[in-house]
């Protein structure tokens, strides 16, 4: 999962981030809302934790020129404001949530999981495609009810292509969904993640295909047996 975090206060910054951090989560991290509307659409996360009172365009200002705009990403507010109306008022604006500071790290990171589980109708507990079954909760990947390990980044990957099936994407948009902006991977790395990917996939019943020229499709095997005159190798 790909988070934006706006918060103005470094020390509370600071801290939240570790602590996103310990789930394995891409987070950018930045202190003011007044170009939020062109960050979420330059990038692609799941998640935007909003501070309320930030510096210019406060966070409430903000959240309402999102959804104006259109922009249906989950949003979770921080506020130090806990008056009934101001919570209100938030929710109305098109918050999804609100977390009231000073919180407590593992409610955050509760409340985040919860907003996924609630906002997304894809993210449930249990992810089965065939003989495949991603558990979200406990991360971990089953194929014919056996366990595969996968490491942190090789489980985003695979998550992002699930997200995305039946839809062709890109080696820059996997690694902008699973990096950080501070992060420089290198100019190989998708195909170092596909690679390892396809080696653990072997025996399940999707696939990765290339699609030349354009990046990566995953695929069923009834979407492969017709994907022969595709163009694909």
């Amino acid at each position: 999962m790909r988070i934006l975090f706006v918060e103005d206060d470094a020390t509370l910054g600071e801290v939240t981030l570790r602590a996103l951090g310990t789930q394995s989560w891409a987070v950018d991290w930045v202190r003011e809302a007044n170009n939020l509307n062109h960050l979420v659409q330059s990038g692609q996360f799941d998640l935007i934790l909003l501070d309320v009172g930030l510096p210019g365009v406060d966070g409430l200002t903000a959240l309402r020129r999102l959804r104006a705009a259109g922009i249906k990403t989950p949003v979770l507010l921080l506020t130090a404001r806990d008056a009934v109306d101001e919570r209100v008022q938030g929710l109305q604006s098109g918050a999804d949530d609100y977390l009231i500071k000073p919180f407590a790290l593992a409610e955050l990171l509760a409340r985040i999981q919860a907003v996924m589980r609630r906002v997304h109708a894809f993210v449930t507990d249990d992810i089965t495609l065939g003989n495949l079954r991603m558990d979200l909760t406990a991360k971990r990947l089953f194929i014919n009810q056996k366990s595969v390990e996968l490491l942190p980044r090789e489980w985003a990957v695979l998550y992002y292509l699930l997200k995305n099936m039946g839809r062709v994407v890109s080696k820059e948009q996997i690694l902008s969904a699973i990096f950080n902006w501070d992060k420089s991977p290198g100019s190989n790395t998708a195909e170092v993640y596909v690679s390892r990917l396809r080696t653990k996939l072997a025996e399940a019943d999707v696939k990765i295909q290339t699609v030349r020229g354009f990046g990566y499709l995953l695929e069923t095997p009834v979407e492969q047996a017709g994907s022969s005159d595709a163009g694909y190798p």
